[in-house]
C-alpha cells in the first residue's frame, strides 16, 4: 500500500500505476507531471508515496513537452513522406518553431507543407503511443549513423554515461533532449507556415493560455536570425560537437578572436553610421533583455565615438527607477521593476532636455540597496557631446517623445546564437541570456541560482511587454552573442547549478540546463579580451572592478 497526493488529496493504491493513468482521472489535458519534484513523462509508474502535479498547456514544461514532441513528429512526419530528408530545426520566430530542410532537392512548397499537415494529423489522429527506453551509447550512434543522424552521432561522442535514452513511436526511433508526450494525439493544436527558404510550426503557449498567439512579423530581428544563421555556419560552428572541436583541436585562439573582431566590425559600422549623422545626432538608446550586455556594450560604443573625434556622456535608466514603494506591483503583488511606470520617466525627460539645452542638471542615482535615488555629482555638456542612453526601455517613443526623432539614434541588442545541440535540437537564445545571468548574478551578486530561477518568469514577461515591441524600431540591430561562449561560462554556470539540490522548487530548470552543459568543453577564460562583452558576466573586465562594479558610473 502507498499514497500518491494530488491536488492536496491523498489516494491509496495497491499496485504500481502510470501516470498516464492518474492523468487520465486527475487532468486528461496532461502532458508530463512533477513526482516529488522531478519531471517526469506520463508513461512513469509510481509504487511509492509521492506527490504528483500534473502539467499542460498553462505551465511552461508542459508547453516544452508538447513543442519537443511536436518536434518529434514532425521529422517523423517528413521522413515517412520523404524517406532520407534531412532538416534542421533553428531559433524560435515569433513564438514559432523554425525549421530549414537541407536536402538540396526538396524545397519548401505549399504542397509539401499540405502533404506534412495532411500526415501530422494522420499520426495525432491514430493516437501512437511513445514509449522511451535505454541503449547503449554505441548502440545509439550505430543506429543515428545507418539513419543519416551523424550529426547525433557526434554529440554522443561527449556523453559521459554509457547509456541513451531513446523514443520510439510506431517503429520511429529519436531522442530530442527532453521529455515528450505518451502518445501523438494529444498533439492536436498546431499551424505550418511557409517562411522562405523554410516554415515555421506555430503551437500552443503557455504565457497565452493555452492559445497559439497570433504571428507578428519581425524583419528586423529575422535578418538578426539570419546574420547569425550565416555567420555560425561560414565558421563552421553551428553544433556542439564542432564548438567542442575548436576546445580540443588547439584552434581556441581562432575562435575567440575572430568573434571578437566580428563585434568590433560591427562597432566600426555603427560607429561610421552615427559619425556621418552627428551634427544631428544628439541621443544614442540603447535598449535589449536581461543579459544582453547592454552596459559593456555602451562603453565599448564610447570608445568607438571617441576615437571618432566624437564626446559622449552615458546614461543609465536605471538611475531613474522611482523610490521603491513608488514602483507598481505586478499580479502577484510583488515589484514589477520592468514596468515602464517603474520609472521617473518625467525626471528623466526633463534631464535629458536640459542636457541637450546646455543647461546643468543634478544627476540622478539609484541606490539599490536602499531602494532610493539619490542625487550627487552636477553634470552639463556642449552642443558637440552626444548622449548615450542605456536601459530596457530606451528603445520606446514614448520614453524620449520630447526629443525630435532625427535627433535620435537607436540600437537594440541581444545575444542571438545559432548554434545547436544537433540538428534537430537548437539551443535558445533565451537559454544563454539566462546562463549569462546565473553565472553574473552568483559572481558578482552573490545571488543563489535558485534566487535567479525565480525571478526569470517575471523578467521574460516584462522582455515581451517592454522591449520586443520596440525592437523593430531600431535604427541599428547589434547581435552581442559570441559562438564560443558557452564554453567559458559552461564552469562557472555548472558551480552554480549543482548547488541547486533535487528538493529545491527549482530544481527542474537547474537539472535542464546542466544536461545540456555537459556535453560542451571547457574553454580557459584567459583567451577572453579584457574589453569583451563576456567579461560583464565572469569579470576580469577592464569597465568594472572585482567586485563587477562600473569604473564609468557617472562618466
Amino acid at each position: 500500500m502507498f499514497k500518491v497526493t494530488i491536488n492536496n488529496i491523498e489516494h491509496q493504491y495497491e499496485e504500481k500505476v502510470t501516470l498516464d493513468e492518474l492523468a487520465k482521472i486527475y487532468n486528461p489535458n496532461a502532458l508530463c507531471a512533477t513526482v516529488n519534484n522531478r519531471l517526469r513523462e506520463l508513461t512513469y509508474y509510481v509504487n511509492y508515496d509521492c506527490t504528483v502535479e500534473f502539467l499542460d498547456l498553462h505551465d511552461s514544461e508542459g508547453v516544452r513537452v508538447y513543442e519537443s514532441t511536436i518536434k518529434y513528429l514532425v521529422i517523423m512526419a517528413l521522413e515517412n513522406l520523404y524517406p532520407g530528408i534531412s532538416i534542421r530545426f533553428n531559433q524560435l520566430v515569433s513564438r514559432s518553431l523554425s525549421c530549414s530542410i537541407l536536402t538540396k532537392n526538396i524545397k519548401v512548397s505549399r504542397l509539401l507543407l499540405e502533404k506534412l499537415d495532411q500526415e501530422l494529423r494522420r499520426i495525432v489522429n491514430a493516437d501512437y503511443p511513445i514509449y522511451r527506453n535505454k541503449i547503449t551509447k554505441e548502440e545509439a550512434q550505430e543506429l543515428y549513423k545507418n539513419k543519416g543522424y551523424t550529426d547525433k552521432a557526434e554529440v554522443l561522442d561527449y556523453r559521459s554515461e554509457n547509456y541513451v535514452n531513446q523514443h520510439i513511436c510506431n517503429g520511429y526511433s529519436n531522442y530530442m533532449f527532453s521529455y515528450l508526450a505518451s502518445h501523438t494525439g494529444v498533439i492536436k493544436d498546431f499551424k505550418l507556415r511557409i517562411y522562405y527558404p523554410d516554415f515555421l510550426i506555430q503551437y500552443p503557449r503557455s504565457e497565452f493560455g493555452g492559445q497559439i498567439p497570433e504571428f507578428e512579423e519581425a524583419p528586423i530581428f529575422d535578418q538578426m536570425i539570419k546574420e547569425a544563421s550565416d555567420w555560425s555556419h561560414m565558421i563552421k560552428c553551428d553544433r556542439l560537437p564542432l564548438l567542442n572541436k575548436y576546445a580540443t583541436e588547439r584552434a581556441v585562439v581562432d575562435l575567440v578572436n575572430i568573434c571578437e573582431t566580428r563585434h568590433n566590425n560591427m562597432l566600426a559600422e555603427v560607429g561610421e553610421i552615427i559619425k556621418m549623422r552627428s551634427d544631428s545626432i544628439r541621443l544614442v538608446c540603447i535598449a535589449g533583455p536581461s543579459s544582453s550586455g547592454k552596459t559593456t556594450f555602451s562603453h565599448r560604443l564610447r570608445i568607438e565615438l571617441l576615437s571618432r573625434g566624437i564626446k559622449t556622456v552615458k546614461i543609465s535608466m536605471d538611475d531613474y527607477y522611482k523610490d521603491r514603494e513608488n514602483c507598481p506591483v505586478d499580479e502577484n503583488g510583488d515589484y514589477d521593476f520592468e514596468h515602464v511606470n517603474a520609472l521617473d520617466i518625467d525626471l528623466f525627460s526633463e534631464h535629458i532636455l536640459n542636457l541637450i539645452d546646455g543647461e546643468e542638471i543634478e544627476r540622478a542615482h539609484f541606490d539599490f540597496k536602499t531602494g532610493k535615488r539619490v542625487f550627487d555629482e552636477k553634470l552639463k555638456i556642449d552642443d558637440k557631446t552626444m548622449i548615450i542612453v542605456e536601459g530596457i526601455h530606451a528603445l520606446n517613443e514614448e520614453v524620449t517623445k520630447l526629443i525630435p526623432k532625427h535627433q535620435k539614434f537607436k540600437i537594440y541588442i541581444c545575444p542571438m546564437p545559432q548554434i545547436n545541440i544537433d540538428n534537430h535540437n537548437p539551443i535558445r537564445a533565451t537559454d544563454i541570456r539566462l546562463i549569462r545571468r546565473i553565472v553574473r548574478d552568483f559572481k558578482f551578486r552573490k545571488t543563489n541560482p535558485s534566487k535567479t530561477l525565480s525571478m526569470w518568469p517575471s523578467v521574460r514577461r516584462g522582455e515581451f511587454k517592454w522591449i520586443y515591441p520596440f525592437q523593430e524600431c531600431a535604427d541599428y540591430v547589434f547581435n552581442t552573442e559570441l559562438t564560443y561562449e558557452l564554453a567559458v561560462l559552461k564552469k562557472y554556470a555548472m558551480d552554480s547549478l549543482l548547488l541547486i539540490k533535487p528538493d529545491d522548487e527549482y530544481y527542474i530548470q537547474a537539472n535542464r540546463l546542466v544536461k545540456f552543459l555537459k556535453y560542451v568543453r571547457d574553454i580557459d577564460d584567459k583567451y577572453v579580451p579584457c574589453n569583451s562583452i563576456l567579461r560583464e558576466f565572469i569579470g576580469g573586465s577592464v569597465f568594472y572592478d572585482e567586485d563587477g562594479k562600473d569604473y564609468y558610473k557617472g562618466n
